[in-house]
C-alpha cells in the first residue's frame, strides 16, 4: 500500500482556490477512482470532486468550510500497487522535502524579488493583505515561482510579526500548489476592511454564517472592484414592437417546444450579434496585452435563494433565438436542481443579466472578471413617450445598463455596440424569425 494525495482541482479558468463545503467520505472509507468524495464551492461553480485513485481514505487534511487554493493537498488515501510520488517514502520525510525549498525555487523567489513591480496576487491574498494592512512588496512567498500564498500571510498574521517599510519577511517554505496568475497590482491596496469581531452585535441583530458559496462570489466581486476600473452606461429602447411579436407567438411557440420563448433570449441574440460586428467588447485584460476572444460564449446570471450562478451559452452567435431560448431554459433547470457541471460555467466572455426579472429599471453590475464588460437587461415597462410626429403614445420601454473595464473600452465603442443592439431590437416585427 502507498500513500496517494487527492487535490484541489481547477474547477474554473482563473478559479485559484475552493471551499470544501461538504465531504462524502470518511477515512477508513474505500472508494473507487471517479467516485464522488467532497462536494466544492468556487464563486464559478458547486461540484463534486472525484477520487483521482481506488484505495482506503487514510486522512481528511482540510475540514468542512476550509477554503484552499487549487493543488492544495484535501485529503490523503491508501492506495494499493501505487507507484506514486510518496511510495516507499516516511510521512516525516515526505514533510521535510516538503519543508525545504528546491534550488529551482528559490531561483523563481529571487527573480520575483528582482521583478517586484509585476508581482501578481490572487483574490485571497489581496483581502488578507488589506484587512491586516499588509505591504505585499515586502514579502517574499513560497508558491509556484515565488507567489505569495494565502497560507503565507496566515503565518505572518499569526506571528504578529507584520513587515515594516525596511523589513523583509521570507514566509515558511511550504508544500508548492499551482497558482493562476491574476492581473497585476499596481494600484495601493484599498483601505482594510471592518472586521467582523469589531462590529457591535446589539439585542436583537441576528449573526449569519457566511457560506462558502458566499465567501467566494465576495472574493471574485473584490477581485473585479479591484482590479478593473468600472465605468457606466446607458441606453432606453422602444421594444414595443418585440413585445407584440412574443405576445403573438408565445402560446403557439410553448405547446410546439415544450419550454417559453422569452424576452431574454431576444436579448441575448441580439447582443451576441452586436459582438460580433464589434469584437472589441468580446475582450478579456491580461496585464500587458487585451486578448479578444474568437469565439461568442454569453455568460448568463441565474440566481438561487443563496447564492448566484453564471452558466455559459456557448457560441451565441452561431444559435437561433429559439436555440438560446433552449439553453437559457435548461442552464436554468440545471442550476435550480444541482445539476449543472463545471465545463457549463466556463469559456465566457461576456455576461447578459436579466435584472429586469425581478423588477429593476436601473442598475450597475460588477464586471464577471476577467471579461471586460457586463450588460444589465432592466424591466420592461409601458411608458408614455413622446413620438416623432409630436403625439404622445403608449409604448414598452426598456433600459439598458452596461458597466465596462476601462483598460479595456472605451465610451465610444461601447456607445456604438448598444446602439447597434437598440436597432436590431426595435426592428424586430412579425417577418423575425426565431428559428
Amino acid at each position: 500500500m502507498a500513500i496517494e494525495k487527492i487535490t484541489m482541482p481547477q474547477l474554473g479558468e482563473s478559479v485559484t482556490e475552493g471551499t470544501i463545503s461538504k465531504w462524502l467520505i470518511s477515512p477508513g472509507d474505500h472508494v473507487n477512482k471517479y467516485d464522488p468524495i467532497a462536494e466544492v464551492m468556487t464563486d464559478k461553480v458547486n461540484a463534486e470532486v472525484p477520487s483521482s485513485f481506488t484505495g482506503v481514505i487514510k486522512e481528511l487534511i482540510a475540514g468542512e468550510g476550509d477554503t484552499l487554493e487549487v493543488g492544495q493537498v484535501i485529503c490523503t488515501m491508501d492506495v494499493e500497487g501505487s507507484k506514486g510520488t510518496t511510495t516507499n517514502v516516511t510521512e516525516e520525510q515526505t514533510i521535510q522535502n516538503e519543508s525545504v525549498p528546491s534550488q529551482e525555487q528559490s531561483k523563481q523567489v529571487k527573480k520575483l524579488e528582482e521583478n517586484s513591480g509585476k508581482a501578481r496576487y490572487s483574490p485571497a491574498v489581496l483581502k488578507l493583505s488589506q484587512e491586516h494592512d499588509i505591504d505585499l512588496s515586502l514579502i517574499s512567498g513560497t508558491g509556484k515561482d515565488g507567489r505569495i500564498t494565502r497560507k503565507d500571510l496566515l503565518k505572518i498574521i499569526e506571528s504578529g510579526n507584520i513587515p515594516k517599510a525596511e523589513e523583509q519577511v521570507v514566509a515558511q517554505p511550504q508544500q508548492t500548489v499551482q497558482n493562476i496568475p491574476a492581473p497585476t497590482a499596481t494600484a495601493k491596496p484599498a483601505a482594510p476592511t471592518v472586521p467582523a469581531a469589531n462590529i457591535p452585535v446589539l439585542p436583537g441583530d441576528i449573526e449569519i454564517p457566511v457560506s462558502g458559496v458566499r465567501k467566494a462570489i465576495a472574493t471574485n466581486m473584490l477581485r473585479s472592484k479591484h482590479e478593473a476600473p468600472h465605468a457606466w452606461t446607458m441606453m432606453e429602447l422602444d421594444v414595443t414592437n418585440l413585445v407584440e411579436y412574443r405576445d403573438s407567438i408565445k402560446t403557439e411557440f410553448k405547446k410546439r417546444e415544450g419550454f417559453n420563448i422569452t424576452y431574454f433570449a431576444f436579448f441575448v441574440k441580439a447582443v451576441a450579434q452586436a459582438l460580433k460586428e464589434f469584437p472589441q467588447i468580446n475582450s478579456m485584460w491580461a496585464g500587458d496585452k487585451i486578448i479578444q476572444k474568437k469565439d461568442i460564449n454569453i455568460s448568463i446570471a441565474v440566481a438561487t435563494d443563496d447564492a448566484l450562478f453564471v452558466p455559459v451559452i456557448k457560441n451565441a452567435d452561431d444559435k437561433s433565438i429559439k436555440g438560446i431560448a433552449r439553453e437559457i431554459f435548461e442552464l436554468a433547470n440545471k442550476v435550480r436542481t444541482g445539476t449543472l457541471k463545471a465545463d457549463e460555467m466556463q469559456g465566457g466572455t461576456f455576461t447578459v443579466n436579466n435584472t429586469g426579472s425581478f423588477g429593476s429599471v436601473q442598475s450597475m453590475g460588477i464586471i464577471n472578471y476577467p471579461q471586460a464588460a457586463i450588460l444589465q437587461v432592466e424591466s420592461i415597462v409601458k411608458r408614455p413617450v413622446v413620438m416623432n410626429n409630436g403625439m404622445i403614445a403608449v409604448r414598452d420601454m426598456v433600459n439598458l445598463c452596461m458597466s465596462l473595464d476601462h483598460r479595456v473600452l472605451d465610451g465610444l465603442v461601447c456607445g456604438r455596440f448598444l446602439q447597434r443592439v437598440k436597432q436590431i431590437l426595435e426592428n424586430i416585427s412579425k417577418e423575425t424569425s426565431v428559428y
